[in-house]
């Protein structure tokens, strides 16, 4: 009888990430970049509720280094909230497993809407942007309306694969 290997599953892991990041920088029209949903928070967010031994605050730091890269923002911007997402995340995560889907999508809401404030005022006072409406917080809510389909495709993903 063979011992079959398995693998950790950092790959899936990394893929996720970088799926992501590719939807991060897809170009949208002008009017709907404010409807933007944030996809490397809520990848982030799942893996951190799912695999916190794993994937925590190193990880977010990087994950958010990484973003601001991409999208050329000052360096650390994205991090900052990334790394505050994953504390969060992280201090909660066997509650937020208990969740129902809608309140799972309420605290994403919540998460990522901190997130985006946070980027926005520090853009605000680095001189990145200029102070506008509240629109920008509306990525935060396609976000959690899109949070369950994507919590569901991701643990079938860790699941089929084996990620632990």
């Amino acid at each position: 009888m063979a011992i079959k290997e398995k693998s950790n599953g950092v790959w899936v892991i990394v893929l996720s990430f970088f799926l992501a990041y590719l939807l991060a920088i897809v170009p949208f029209p002008e009017w709907a970049m404010n409807y933007r949903p944030e996809w490397v928070p809520m990848v982030l967010i799942y893996w951190v509720m799912a695999l916190p031994y794993r994937v925590g605050i190193g990880s977010a730091w990087c994950a958010g280094l990484i973003l601001d890269i991409l999208k050329g923002s000052v360096l650390g911007l994205n991090a900052i909230g990334l790394v505050i997402v994953a504390y969060v995340t992280s201090s909660i995560h066997l509650r937020f497993r208990m969740f129902s889907s809608i309140q799972q999508s309420g605290l994403v809401l919540i998460l990522l809407g901190i997130n985006l404030f946070l980027s926005h005022w520090l853009e605000v006072i680095t001189g990145y942007t200029a102070a506008s409406d509240m629109m920008f917080i509306m990525g935060a809510l396609t976000s959690a309306v899109l949070w369950p389909a994507l919590f569901q495709l991701l643990r079938q993903i860790r699941r089929g694969f084996e990620v632990r």
